[in-house]
């Protein structure tokens, strides 16, 4: 089922994205990850790259973010080009929640939060109350005020993910990109992230795009669905349509079952087996 980006099957209507991937290869050294590949962020919506494991995903993800440089394509952010928007500019516009990002020892949840203000500082104009306003309403809003004065190195896996969406809200950007937001944290605290990114789109109106490992919870929390293999989009488009068992089995190698959930209606994988397993 390896595809290039134009063959890629797409399930429902196509949705406008301000940030888009053009023709993008890219890779580390002389060795290309990712191959040719075409997408849009759809705006307004919850888009989850999924995949098997080195396909890709985060390589696109952190181009996306402009952490990364082609070698081939263009990033495009609002019209332009991604390489040709100032490091200041393009925070005050785009976030990124890199995978198990590191906090400096000892450093205060208030600090770290407040460090989501920094590109809208200048010489001229400094920390001012209203930047003071937007930290507390982002610790707030995640449910941390009250760890405000605790280290961050002291926190709970769920406690320093909750910490960091609020630097990420404090940013005040309405494009989002979360590199897997719940790595290492247990099933509940993955519920509760994906809860509370869920909430930033839906009540603050930004726009996600995140890489997971977990197939049901992509499926539960996202709008829209990108499935890349050997670093090409194969399919995208909206969850409970495009994961299909067939999709499952080529792109996975993963025998599996689709069922309803009893509550939601929401498809949930249930695995029987790797491919020629008995």
């Amino acid at each position: 089922m390896t595809q290039t980006t134009a063959e890629a099957r797409t399930v429902g209507p196509s949705a406008a994205g301000r940030l888009r991937a053009e023709h993008v290869t890219v890779g580390y050294g002389d060795q290309p990850v990712v191959h040719d590949v075409s997408l849009q962020i759809p705006d307004g919506r919850v888009t989850t790259i999924i995949g098997p494991n080195g396909c890709g995903k985060s390589t696109l993800l952190r181009t996306l973010s402009r952490l990364l440089t082609p070698s081939s394509g263009t990033v495009v952010l609002d019209g332009a080009a991604i390489g040709s928007q100032s490091a200041r500019q393009l925070a005050r516009t785009l976030a990124l929640l890199p995978q198990s990002p590191v906090a400096p020892e000892g450093l205060l949840v208030r600090d770290l939060v407040g460090r989501g203000r920094h590109p809208h500082q200048r010489w001229f104009q400094q920390w001012s109350h209203g930047d003071e306003d937007l930290v507390t309403d982002a610790m707030r809003w995640t449910g941390i005020l009250d760890l405000a004065d605790r280290p961050v190195d002291a926190l709970s896996g769920g406690q320093r993910q909750r910490v960091w969406i609020a630097m990420t809200l404090a940013q005040h950007t309405d494009l989002v990109l979360l590199d897997e937001p719940t790595t290492y944290l247990d099933l509940a605290h993955q519920v509760d992230v994906l809860d509370l990114v869920c909430r930033l789109n839906r009540e603050r109106g930004a726009t996600i795009a995140m890489v997971l490992h977990d197939l049901n919870l992509a499926v539960r929390f996202s709008d829209h669905l990108v499935v890349m293999q050997h670093g090409c989009v194969v399919a995208q488009g909206d969850p409970t349509q495009i994961l299909t068992a067939e999709l499952l089995l080529e792109v996975f190698g993963l025998d599996a079952d689709l069922v309803a959930d009893p509550r939601t209606g929401i498809p949930m994988v249930v695995p029987r087996g790797q491919k020629g397993s008995h």
